[in-house]
């Protein structure tokens, strides 16, 4: 497959022939679900938690006669139906992570981008580098090729003027080509990928 290649100022710059394995894919939604899933899960806290009944304080004598008081049988007041009582089942403390095989990983980003690309949604350009660190000035040159909802994924480094200028603005992430996942190319309306992203991609797999 060819693609054309863009200056970020919006000039040619050629062309470039990228891997049909990796961007000619017909893309499967079950496959990006799965990763996107995946990934999802395994970024979750946890960390939510309530108390039991053997976590709270309180006592554990027999309050209420066992025979003659007219009402149910007790003797903790620990338990999940009086106030101030542990909760039933509640959430602990937990790893929310679920197991993907490798293999399943790689070939959800390859119908990630393949996605991208076959709805007209991927750009490449010869390199995302800004002679300095001036947000107005990148903001102009993206605006220049019409993004503004945007994903930037450089070569191995992030260019560190251009990395800097961008982070302030809206809807605009830029990762290094080891950072690039299957939930922030969808969460973005544009991929853009350097030439040395797309060679590090080819290289990858």
């Amino acid at each position: 497959m060819e693609l054309e290649v863009k200056t970020l100022g919006g000039g040619a710059a050629g062309s470039i022939t990228v891997s049909d394995e990796i961007f000619g894919l017909e893309p499967r939604a079950d496959l990006i679900q799965r990763v996107v899933r995946w990934q999802l899960a395994k970024r979750q806290a946890g960390t939510h938690k309530t108390l039991g009944r053997s976590e709270v304080n309180g006592t554990t004598k027999k309050f209420v006669k066992q025979k003659g008081s007219g009402g149910a049988r007790h003797g903790n007041r620990k338990a999940p139906q009086f106030r101030g009582g542990g909760k039933a089942f509640g959430p602990v403390v937990r790893s929310h992570a679920i197991d993907l095989p490798k293999k399943v990983r790689a070939l959800g980003l390859k119908h990630a981008l393949s996605a991208k690309a076959a709805a007209g949604h991927l750009i490449i350009v010869e390199d995302a580098k800004a002679a300095e660190a001036k947000t107005k000035s990148v903001k102009g040159q993206l605006e220049t090729l019409g993004l503004n909802n945007v994903l930037i994924i450089d070569g191995k480094e992030v260019d560190a003027n251009f990395g800097i200028a961008s982070r302030n603005i809206p809807l605009v992430d830029v990762l290094p080509v080891q950072g690039i996942n299957v939930y922030d190319i969808l969460r973005r309306d544009t991929l853009v990928l350097t030439k040395a992203a797309v060679t590090a991609l080819e290289e990858r797999f």
